[in-house]
C-alpha cells in the first residue's frame, strides 16, 4: 500500500489473479478500467457507462464488460471515483447538549478527524439537544434540511417520538447511525458502540472483585429511557445476582442531568447508609457525584466505577478515587461513524470487525 493510501486510510481489497493474459499474471498491479477495456473489446467510455449503470449500452455488451471485471477481479476504488465526480459527503451528529464531558471528548475527536484524511470530501455539523426532552429532539430534527444532508449519527434516548422521527429521516433518504446509545426498534442502519450489556456485565465483575465484604451498592445515571444505561444495568444485574450474592444492589437512581438532584442524592445515601460499600456510575454527572462524595468524606471507603474516559473520571483514576473506568475509543467511534455512513451512502458493504468497538478497562495503571 502507498504512502497515500495509507494516509487516507484505504484498505486494500484482496482480488482475484486469474487474469487471462500471461502478461497481467506476472503483474502485481491492481486491474484498472483500461486491463477492463481491453479484456472486454470495449472503449473507455462504456466501461465508465457500465460501472455507472447509466443507459445506453447493450445488454450484450453490459455482460462482456462485467465477464472481464470477474475475470480480472477488478474492485473499485470508491474514494478516486467520488474524488473524480467531485462526490461530496455532508452529515450532522445530534449530541447531548449540556456539561457532558464525554459528549465534549466526542466533538474534539470528530474536530480532529474533520482536520485529517478520514474526512476527505465531508461536511460535518454538530448539534446539539436536550436529552431528557423527546420533543426538543425531534423539533432540532425536523429542523434539518433534509435535502442538503446525506446522513446522521444520533446520540439520543429512544423514546416513540424519536423512532418516529427516524422514520421520517429514512423515508428522506438519509444514512442514519446510533452512537454509543442505540435504538434498535427504530429504523437506523447501523448501531457504533460497545456492547452494553457486556459492559454492565463487566462493572459487576470488576465490582464484586474489589469489594471485600459485604454491603450495599448504589447505581446512579442520567436517565433509564437510555438504552444505554438500561442495558448496563441489566448486565450489571445479571452477575451480581450470580456470583456476588452478599451484595445488595439499590434500586438506581436517576439525576436527569440535575446537578442538584445529583449531589442531593448522593450526599443522603452517603450519610444515611452505614453499609455503602460501592457506587457504580453508568452515565455521565461523574464531576458532581465525586465532589458530594468528598464533601461527605467517604470517597475514600467507597469502590467507584464509572463509565468513559474524561477529563474528570482520568483525574479520579490519578488521585485513587476510583476504582476502574469502562471506555470505549472515542476516536474509533467517530471513525467507524464516518466509514459506516460513507459505505451506506455509497451501497458498499461495511466490514463489521473493523467497525467492531470494543470494551475497554481502564485503572490507574494502565492509563492511556
Amino acid at each position: 500500500m502507498t504512502a497515500p493510501a495509507r494516509a487516507r486510510g484505504l484498505i486494500d481489497v484482496p482480488h482475484s489473479c486469474a487474469y487471462s493474459r500471461v502478461k497481467r499474471r506476472a503483474s502485481l498491479s491492481r486491474p484498472t478500467v483500461h486491463d477492463i477495456a481491453r479484456e472486454a473489446g470495449v472503449s473507455l467510455a462504456t466501461v465508465d457507462r457500465v460501472l455507472n449503470a447509466r443507459p445506453g449500452v447493450r445488454e450484450k455488451t453490459i455482460a462482456k464488460v462485467h465477464a472481464a471485471v470477474e475475470r480480472l477481479g477488478y474492485v473499485r476504488d470508491t474514494y478516486a471515483a467520488n474524488l473524480a465526480r467531485q462526490r461530496q459527503y455532508r452529515f450532522v451528529f445530534i449530541l447531548p447538549e449540556g456539561p457532558s464531558q464525554f459528549a465534549q471528548t466526542i466533538k474534539s475527536a470528530l474536530q480532529e478527524a474533520y482536520a485529517s484524511h478520514i474526512a476527505d470530501r465531508t461536511l460535518l455539523k454538530v448539534v446539539r439537544v436536550p436529552q431528557q426532552d423527546p420533543h426538543a429532539i425531534v423539533a432540532a430534527l425536523q429542523s434539518l434540511n433534509v435535502d442538503r444532508l446525506d446522513g446522521i449519527a444520533l446520540m439520543v434516548p429512544e423514546t416513540p417520538q424519536v423512532r418516529d422521527a427516524v422514520s421520517r429521516l429514512k423515508d428522506a433518504g438519509l444514512a442514519v447511525v446510533t452512537l454509543v446509545s442505540d435504538l434498535p426498534n427504530s429504523r437506523r442502519d447501523y448501531f457504533i458502540g460497545v456492547n452494553s450489556v457486556a459492559a454492565g456485565r463487566t462493572a459487576a465483575l470488576l465490582m464484586g472483585r474489589f469489594v471485600r465484604s459485604g454491603g450495599e451498592i448504589l447505581v446512579v445515571t442520567n436517565s433509564m429511557r437510555s438504552r444505554d444505561s438500561l442495558e448496563r444495568r441489566l448486565g450489571f444485574d445479571d452477575v451480581m445476582s450470580r456470583d456476588f450474592s452478599d451484595l445488595v444492589v439499590l434500586p438506581s437512581i436517576e439525576a436527569y442531568d440535575d446537578p442538584a438532584r445529583m449531589e442531593r442524592v448522593i450526599t443522603e445515601v452517603a450519610s444515611g447508609r452505614e453499609r455503602l460499600v460501592g457506587i457504580y456510575s453508568m452515565g455521565s454527572g461523574n464531576s458532581t457525584l465525586l465532589a458530594a462524595l468528598r464533601r461527605s468524606g467517604r470517597l475514600g471507603e467507597l469502590i467507584v466505577i464509572a463509565h468513559e474516559l474524561t477529563p474528570t473520571t482520568r483525574q479520579a483514576l490519578l488521585e485513587n478515587e476510583i476504582a476502574a473506568v469502562i471506555a470505549q475509543n472515542v476516536g474509533h467511534l467517530v471513525r467507524s461513524a464516518l466509514r459506516v455512513l460513507r459505505n451506506i451512502c455509497d451501497d458498499l458493504p461495511i466490514f463489521e470487525a473493523q467497525e467492531r468497538v470494543r470494551i475497554e478497562i481502564v485503572l490507574r495503571e494502565n492509563l492511556p
